[in-house]
């Protein structure tokens, strides 16, 4: 293409969405009054934000996705809105559209994007099928449930054909249209083409925790209707059948290249208009950009690699010297509540690359690093359950990691994953193609002082938003050079921290999450912001976890009151306070064991941990231990898991003080505590502290003069031993501090901070910390007491309360049309005299036992 710019010059770009208004945008920022555009887009509407599309159904309007206006507004853009291009005259440079409008071009911009296909199968034409593409597309939908719903009178169901990104996000959409869901995938996993197995089963297992069922290896062969040609079920090749009410097609996108093919542009044998890596066609005239582009033999509908294309384009438009690096197939997963990232060669396809993968089947995540044959250098990464690194992985890729690889995918406490200090040149917003070196020019050259005003400056975070945090820490790091203030914001969504936050709260009475975003907050909140409310919520105003907007901020094992297990069942803890049982309270525990077929084990925290429960089972296994007089364990919360004791003065002849009726004492005060993070405490009855109290969070220990105080002790990746507090406690006094330690913890620790941490940040130490506790140094003393006793005042067993209501029983269902029927792909062997999960080699050996059958215990 020439380099030869004329005086003024008339670029036509066919197609009005993301990808064209970048181009659009990058264009005319840096052309002057030589160029002229015409803009022709087929939607009666301004170009808008796909990827934010499922915030429409969380109460984002069209006006609120819409792009900024001001681009096509310019007084050089005319913008040609609600027509179609319907030819193209590369003899004339003309094109002309379905309303007869003829318009001339110097270049011309082919940005038509792709079409949502259907499945070929009979009857998808039927009332209740739809795809999942455009504002017109989700507009239909909601549209279509609200009217259904009214005709039926009663929720509907639901199924998303296709388990991709797009689908899950299109049944998080269903779901919050009380639409009972499922998700059918023809693959034997979600999201395959970012996941691999192991990570696909976890991801299906946080989808099911939000009540969301999926089928896997499921291909469909039908849809029928009723005699109104309205949809009532699916058909599958295996012989299954799924009744539904309305079914949404996420099975991918096609390349809308009928335009290239009527003009005669080279055009792939698969689909999409053929380019080089200047974005040009086989017509020098013509470019294409975006998922109607075919680069490498790839059409790719992600927006990142489509903003690269606009870039280019309009740089080689204006002379300038540019390529396009290929695809970067980085995806995360914007569903509420559940955390997936893919990035670089998250399969290991580099020859001798290493896999370097963490798995916490108890938390839900699973996490791998790919890495070069000599374990420096990153090439890509699967994140599942939690995905916090991703903004800070994603621009090491092809670089060095240095350290530990392991480090980086450590739960908190470990080896913390990289902060601000990237190389310039590493990439740290894929979608917009914005590297640390013009964030950190952003900050010390234009002025920027926050995220949002770098996302103003470079639009670093403007797209997907998963960069924002590392965006974050390098404006944090880069303000701290120049000993400017630095911002502790919540996240993008709330610029108080979470004790100025917990404060507000306080202050302003206000009891829901949407009241509090709407006076404190922007947007609709996410997953940093959501379940740090709950907690405070919880602290403050002690409603139920799963009452009105407190059930759609929770964590995934908060969401069942359950922990999730690598099978995909869960666990079942109740409380046993400082470990002292009944022979009575022994029995039903182990009937319940029993009856269930569940795998018992004694826990570190002296309690009995009951594993496999199926989710359809957990109402049944609780009703039977809270009728014994069992209570929740709270082994699923950011809250008092356990108070450790040993036996004390009442049996052992060293012990000076009654250790179990204090620990029994203080887990019965604090059950229910929620925090900012998990909570431990033990009691030692004498100085031998056989309980360990001194790795707990608040330990206790007995001499002869009274009860020793411990505080910010924990063991996990990185130990701490506890620092004494004070000494020569009585059992008033004894209680009094600890109040006050826990509820000022509560009040000021920012969000998933242990007391170990936030014991070191306190200014002053431990000197400070006894200042407040003990002297009322800060004058808040009356406030942390009057905290504690609302908490003790209002506590309720959350699993009684659930049963006791039939709307909270009902979220417990394997299946939404056969609620009682076991998970199939649930799969046991017996171990030890007890049933554990199946490996893939045993299931694949046979031999297995099913979920529903009697486990025979083979010794």
């Amino acid at each position: 293409m020439s380099s030869t710019v004329p005086a003024s010059a008339h670029a036509v770009v066919v197609g009005a969405g993301m990808v064209a208004h970048r181009f659009v945008e990058s264009l005319l920022a840096r052309a002057g009054e030589s160029w002229r555009v015409t803009v022709i887009g087929e939607e009666d509407r301004h170009p808008y934000d796909r990827v934010g599309l499922t915030s429409f159904f969380g109460g984002s309007t069209p006006d609120d996705l819409t792009l900024d206006r001001s681009v096509l507004d310019d007084e050089r853009v005319r913008f040609v809105r609600g027509d179609a291009v319907a030819r193209i005259d590369r003899t004339a440079r003309r094109v002309t559209t379905k309303r007869g409008l003829s318009v001339a071009y110097d270049h011309l911009v082919l940005a038509t994007g792709s079409y949502a296909a259907r499945l070929a199968v009979d009857g998808f034409g039927w009332d209740g099928c739809f795809v999942y593409r455009t504002l017109d597309d989700v507009e239909s939908l909601r549209a279509f449930v609200e009217r259904r719903s009214r005709e039926l009178g009663r929720a509907l169901t639901g199924t998303v054909i296709g388990g991709g990104l797009l689908g899950l996000e299109a049944a998080g959409a269903l779901q919050g249209l009380d639409v009972e869901c499922t998700v059918v995938q023809s693959s034997d996993r979600l999201m395959s083409a970012q996941l691999d197995l192991p990570a696909g089963d976890a991801l299906r297992r946080l989808i099911q925790s939000r009540g969301i069922s999926v089928r896997t290896g499921a291909v469909t062969t039908r849809i029928d209707a009723d005699r109104g040609g309205r949809v009532t079920g699916l058909e599958f090749r295996d012989g299954g059948y799924e009744r539904t009410d309305v079914v949404v097609f996420t099975v991918g996108v096609r390349p809308r290249d009928e335009l290239a093919r009527g003009a005669e542009l080279a055009v792939h044998e698969r689909g999409g208009v053929l380019i080089d890596d200047g974005c040009r066609t086989s017509d020098a005239r013509i470019l294409a950009i975006g998922e109607v582009a075919n680069y490498d033999g790839m059409c790719v509908g992600l927006v990142a690699p489509g903003y690269a294309m606009a870039e280019v384009a309009a740089t080689r438009l204006l002379g300038g010297a540019a390529s396009f690096p290929g695809y970067d197939l980085s995806t995360k997963l914007k569903l509420s509540g559940v955390d997936v990232a893919s990035f670089g060669d998250a399969f290991g396809e580099t020859p001798g690359a290493l896999d370097v993968v963490y798995a916490d089947p108890v938390g839900g995540v699973y996490k791998k690093l790919v890495l070069s044959d000599d374990a420096k250098t990153l090439l890509g990464g699967i994140l599942v359950g939690d995905a916090s690194a991703y903004g800070a992985l994603r621009p090491l890729v092809g670089g060095a990691l240095g350290g530990d690889p392991a480090a980086y995918l450590m739960p908190e406490g470990g080896v913390a994953a990289p902060t601000g200090d990237l190389p310039d040149e590493a990439l740290v917003c894929s979608c917009n193609s914005v590297t640390a070196g013009t964030i950190r020019q952003a900050v010390h050259e234009e002025g920027c002082t926050d995220v949002a005003a770098v996302k103003s400056c470079t639009k670093a975070g403007a797209a997907c938003g998963s960069c924002v945090m590392m965006v974050k820490k390098i404006v944090g790091a880069e303000l701290a050079k120049t000993g400017a203030a630095i911002s502790n914001a919540l996240c993008e969504h709330f610029d108080l921290s979470r004790r100025q936050l917990f404060d507000a709260v306080r202050v302003s009475g206000l009891t829901t999450f949407s009241a509090v975003i709407d006076r404190f907050g922007t947007g609709r909140g996410c997953d940093i912001c959501k379940p740090a409310l709950a907690s405070i919520l919880s602290t403050l105003v002690g409603h139920h976890v799963l009452d009105g907007e407190n059930a759609a901020l929770q964590d995934t094992n908060d969401h069942v009151m359950a922990n999730l297990q690598k099978d995909g069942s869960y666990s079942v803890v109740p409380r046993i306070p400082g470990g002292e049982i009944t022979p009575e309270g022994l029995v039903v525990i182990g009937e319940v064991a029993r009856d269930f077929g569940l795998y018992t084990k004694i826990t570190g925290g002296q309690r009995i941990d009951l594993f496999g429960a199926r989710l359809e089972q957990l109402p049944e296994v609780w009703k039977r231990l809270v009728d014994a007089g069992f209570e929740s364990g709270h082994a699923y919360g950011k809250s008092l898991r356990t108070v450790k004791s040993c036996v004390g003065s009442t049996w052992c002849r060293y012990g000076v003080q009654d250790s179990v009726g204090m620990a029994v004492n203080l887990e019965l005060r604090y059950r229910g505590l929620r925090s900012p993070h998990k909570l431990k405490l033990g009691v030692s009855g004498c100085a031998r502290e056989c309980a360990e109290a001194r790795g707990k969070d608040v330990g206790v220990i007995a001499t002869e003069a009274g009860w020793n105080m411990y505080v910010g002790g924990n063991g996990g990746f990185t130990p701490r031993h506890a620092v004494l507090l004070a000494e020569g406690l009585d059992d008033a006094g004894l209680l009094t501090a600890i109040d006050r330690f826990l509820m000022y913890y509560i009040f000021t620790a920012d969000r998933l901070q242990r007391t170990a941490p936030w014991f070191e940040d306190l200014e002053g130490g431990i000197d400070e910390l006894r200042s407040v506790i003990f002297d009322d140094s800060l004058g808040i003393c009356a406030d942390l007491d009057a905290a504690m006793a609302a908490h003790i005042g209002s506590y309720e067993d959350e699993w009684r309360a659930t049963l006791e209501d039939p709307e909270k029983v009902r979220r417990f269902a394997s299946f939404v049309n056969a609620p009682t029927t076991p998970d199939p792909s649930l799969a046991y062997t017996a171990e030890r005299g007890q049933a554990r999960p199946a490996t893939d080699e045993e299931r694949a050996s046979g031999g297995v036992l099913i979920a529903g059958t009697i486990l025979e215990v083979r010794r």
